[in-house]
């Protein structure tokens, strides 16, 4: 009776152990897996006035940041790393769309998202919309936006700093590290064509 009672145990053990090294062996880690929990449907306007949605994530890789255009250091930051990955990128860098979606829709307007991404690497789609239509956004992709009052009646924005790199089926796929050098986040986005 004894013996019975160790053997059950071990034979479930070592069934999950199979049953976790057949997972691993199948497990192919640029394989598009999806992340329900990240992204979702949206409706915004760029700034060149058309509507852009989550189908225009479609066909190649994306990225999508999150910011703002009175941002002091963060989004142009983040915006001349991106732009640091297409020329890593060469000719490949016209497969992949980028959307910096404002987080201050009732500054960042498509003129004014126009004019400030002028300065940026044209590929870059400026997108905003009505608080609500941000708002939505915003809690599909989990990013984090708070109105922050500054002295005088003015404010800036607190806001997830994240570059999230998406697949060509609208997934999430991953944050860039923008510590690696773009050669390298470049590689990443590569291995997603």
């Amino acid at each position: 009776m004894t013996q019975r009672r160790l053997v059950l145990p071990l034979l479930a053990f070592l069934v999950s152990i199979l049953a976790f090294g057949a997972a691993w062996l199948t497990f192919d880690p640029m394989q598009e897996t999806p992340t329900s929990a990240i992204g979702g449907s949206f409706s915004l306007t760029a700034q060149d006035g058309r509507t852009v949605t989550e189908k225009d994530l479609l066909g190649g890789p994306s990225l999508i940041f999150f910011g703002f255009t009175h941002c002091p250091d963060v989004c142009p930051t983040a915006l001349y790393e991106i732009g640091q990955i297409y020329k890593a990128l060469g000719p490949d860098g016209d497969r992949v769309k980028t959307f910096f979606i404002s987080v201050d829709p009732e500054r960042d307007t498509p003129e004014i998202l126009k004019t400030y991404l002028s300065g940026f690497d044209p590929r870059i789609t400026g997108l905003s919309g009505s608080l609500e239509a941000v708002a939505s956004v915003e809690k599909a992709y989990r990013a984090y936006a708070k109105k922050v009052p500054l002295d005088g009646g003015s404010y800036t924005m607190d806001h997830t700093a994240l570059i999230y790199l998406m697949s060509r089926k609208g997934r999430f796929l991953s944050s860039l590290n923008v510590d690696r050098p773009p050669e390298e986040n470049a590689k990443l986005i590569a291995s997603y064509f």
